[in-house]
C-alpha cells in the first residue's frame, strides 16, 4: 500500500464545495497523528464497497450530506503515528494558508468533491488496494522522565527492558523442601500480569513492577538449575557470597551467551538473582543484594557483573509466589539503586510507621512510594507538579497512586537541583488499590487511604567509585546513626497504631511533627514558610493547596 503524502485543500474550484474547517481550540501544536481509516471509507467499515459509492454519489448529486471525517493540518504539517517523520509537504505551491481539513471523499486530493472522485471511488471498489492512509489527531502523550537514578550505584535499568538471570542452586547437603521448576521461576520473575490470580499483586515480580511503573519497566530473562560442588558449609561465611557466585556463573559461561542481559547495552549485567534453600538458614543466607563483591575486572561475554542478588526465600509450594516476589521486589530496588529506606543497628528498624508508612524500601510490604517512583523515572513529565512559592498560593490535585494517573507535588527547598539531588518533600494520594492491596493483610498496624508526604534528602555521596545517596541508612557519619538527616523520613511520623495520612480539612504546617527542613546540626528546626491544606476532591481526588505562611 503507498505512502501518503497528504495535501491541504487547495483553492475553491468550479464544480463541488471545499471543505474548511477551524483547528479545535483544544488541539496542541504538539498533537501526533494515528490513523482513522482510508481514503473513500465512507462508512467507516474498513473496506470499499458499493455502500460507499451510494454515499459519495448522493452527496455529488446533492441528495445528502457526507459523514464529518477528515484529517486536520497542524501549522502546516502532518504526521505519521509510530515513527514520528514529519510528512514532507508536496510543495508550497499545493498548499493554501489556512486550510486545516481534508476530506475522506476528495479522494484525487484536489480540494474538491465532485465527479472525479466518483471515478476514484470506482477504481477503489474494484482495486481497493490501491486506498491511502488517513491520519487523525490526537493529543501527544507527556513521556517519562529521565531516571534520576540511572547514573547512581545501580545497575539494572529501571526503565524500558531489563534482564534478569536466575539460578536454584541446591547444595549436595542441603534441599529445596519444594524444589521448583525453571519455567516456575520463570513465572514468577517474568510472569504476566493477572489481577485474577489469587496471589494479586504478587502474582510475578514483572506484574508487580510493570503496574508500578506504569508499564514503563518490563523484566525478562531466563531461569537456570545448579547444584553446587562442595557442601553448603564450604561456601559460608562471606557476605559477598564471592565463591558461590563464580561457582555458577563460570558454569554456565559456556552456555548462556551473557551478553543477552545487559538490556541497557551499558556493558555490565543488569542483574543476577541466586535462590538457594531456606534450609540453608539465615545467617548467612538472609537476601541480600549489591554490586559484585570479587574480581573487578572478571567478565561474562565480555560483561562486568552487576548487582547480585543471593537468598534464601524460596518458592513454598506450587504456584504459591507472593512471599517470593515480595522478597525479591525489594532486592531488585537495590539493583536499581535504591537505598533501604530501614535503619540499621537498632531494635526498631522501621525507617516509618503508621498507615502511611508501608513502603517497599522499608518494610518490604507495599508499592513503591513516591520518592521511589520519582528516582526511578516512573512518573511522566506532566505527572510531577512542583510548588513555586513566587505564584502565590497554589492548588493540585492528586490522582490515586496506585493507577497510571498517579501523580506526585513536590515543594523544594529553595530551588530544586539537578535530577532532584537535593532536599524536598513529595505528596502523594496513596491508596490501598492494586499494589498495595495486601497492606490490609497487616491487621495489627494502622492502615488507610489518605495524602502522605515524605520529607527527602537526596544529595549525591560524590563517591566515583560508588556514588550513591549521602544520607542512606547505614551511612552513620553523615546521619548521625540515623538521629539527623536520613535519605527518607515521613512527614508526621507515629507509631504502627498513628494514623498519619492526612485526609479531608487536614491542615499541615509548623506544628505538625517533621515538618521542617534540617538545620546544619542536621536537627529538623527549619521552618518551611509554607502550609498545606487537603481537601477531599471528585472521582477518587485530593485536593492539595499550598501557600507561603
Amino acid at each position: 500500500m503507498k505512502r501518503l503524502f497528504l495535501k491541504a485543500a487547495a483553492a475553491a474550484a468550479a464544480v463541488g464545495s471545499v471543505f474548511s474547517y477551524a483547528i479545535p481550540a483544544s488541539l496542541s501544536a504538539g498533537a501526533e497523528w494515528q490513523m482513522t481509516g482510508y481514503v473513500g471509507d465512507l462508512n467507516n467499515d474498513g473496506q470499499f464497497t458499493v455502500g460507499d459509492l451510494v454515499i459519495l454519489t448522493k452527496y455529488v448529486l446533492g441528495a445528502s450530506a457526507l459523514p464529518d471525517t477528515g484529517v486536520y493540518n497542524i501549522e502546516g504539517a502532518y504526521f505519521l503515528i509510530g515513527t514520528r517523520e514529519e510528512i514532507p509537504n508536496l510543495g508550497q505551491d499545493a498548499i493554501q494558508s489556512g486550510a486545516d481539513y481534508i476530506q475522506l471523499a476528495d479522494i484525487d486530493r484536489d480540494g474538491v468533491i465532485d465527479t472525479f472522485d466518483l471515478i476514484a471511488m470506482r477504481q477503489l471498489v474494484t482495486e481497493p488496494d490501491n486506498a491511502k492512509l488517513v491520519y487523525r489527531w490526537y493529543e501527544k502523550e507527556s513521556s517519562f522522565i529521565e531516571a534520576p537514578i540511572y547514573d547512581l550505584y545501580g545497575s539494572m535499568p529501571s526503565q524500558g527492558e531489563a534482564k534478569v538471570a536466575v539460578f536454584s542452586v541446591e547444595f549436595p547437603d542441603c534441599k529445596f523442601s519444594y524444589k521448583p521448576s525453571a519455567d516456575e521461576y520463570e513465572q514468577a520473575v517474568f510472569g504476566k500480569a493477572d489481577k485474577n490470580s489469587k496471589q494479586f499483586p504478587l502474582e510475578s515480580i514483572g506484574a508487580f513492577y510493570e503496574r508500578s511503573s506504569k508499564g514503563s519497566l518490563k523484566l525478562s530473562g531466563k531461569a537456570f538449575e545448579y547444584t553446587a560442588k562442595n557442601p553448603i558449609s564450604a561456601y559460608e561465611g562471606d557476605i559477598f557470597h564471592i565463591d558461590i557466585i563464580n561457582e555458577v556463573l563460570d558454569a554456565f559461561d559456556s552456555q548462556i551467551d551473557f551478553s543477552d542481559y545487559d538490556a541497557d547495552k551499558d556493558g555490565m549485567i543488569d542483574s543476577i538473582l541466586i535462590v538457594v534453600p531456606g534450609a540453608a538458614g539465615d545467617d548467612n543466607w538472609w537476601p541480600t543484594s549489591g554490586g559484585y563483591g570479587g574480581d573487578h575486572r572478571k567478565k561474562l561475554d565480555g560483561l562486568t557483573i552487576g548487582h547480585v542478588i543471593v537468598g534464601n526465600q524460596t518458592i513454598d509450594a506450587k504456584n504459591d509466589y507472593s512471599g517470593f516476589c515480595q522478597t525479591y521486589s525489594h532486592e531488585m530496588g537495590h539493583c536499581m539503586g535504591l537505598p533501604d529506606y530501614y535503619l540499621y543497628g537498632v531494635d526498631d528498624f522501621q525507617g516509618m510507621h503508621g498507615s502511611g508508612g508501608f513502603e517497599l524500601m522499608d518494610d518490604a510490604f507495599g508499592d513503591f512510594g513516591a520518592a521511589s517512583k520519582l528516582m526511578l523515572g516512573w512518573y511522566k513529565s506532566d505527572q510531577i507538579s512542583v510548588y513555586d512559592s513566587s505564584k502565590g498560593e497554589q492548588s493540585f490535585t492528586l490522582n490515586n497512586s496506585e493507577t497510571d494517573s498517579g501523580n506526585c507535588i513536590i515543594i523544594p527547598r529553595g530551588t530544586l537541583k539537578d535530577k532532584y539531588r537535593s532536599e524536598f518533600f513529595i505528596i502523594e494520594y496513596a491508596s490501598l488499590d492494586n499494589n498495595n492491596l495486601r497492606i490490609k493483610d497487616y491487621w495489627w498496624k494502622k492502615t488507610g487511604t489518605g495524602v502522605r508526604i515524605y520529607h527527602v534528602e537526596a544529595t549525591e555521596n560524590g563517591n566515583k567509585w560508588y556514588p550513591s545517596w549521602k544520607y542512606a541508612s547505614g551511612n552513620d557519619t553523615e546521619t548521625n546513626n540515623n538521629n539527623g538527616i536520613r535519605f527518607i523520613r515521613l512527614v508526621n511520623e507515629g507509631d504502627d497504631k498513628t494514623d498519619n495520612l492526612f485526609n479531608d480539612g487536614a491542615v499541615i504546617n509548623g506544628g505538625t511533627k517533621g515538618y521542617k527542613w534540617y538545620g546544619s546540626d542536621g536537627s529538623l528546626s527549619v521552618d518551611t514558610g509554607t502550609s498545606i491544606s487537603v481537601k477531599k476532591g471528585e472521582n477518587d481526588t485530593f485536593i492539595v493547596t499550598i501557600k507561603s505562611n
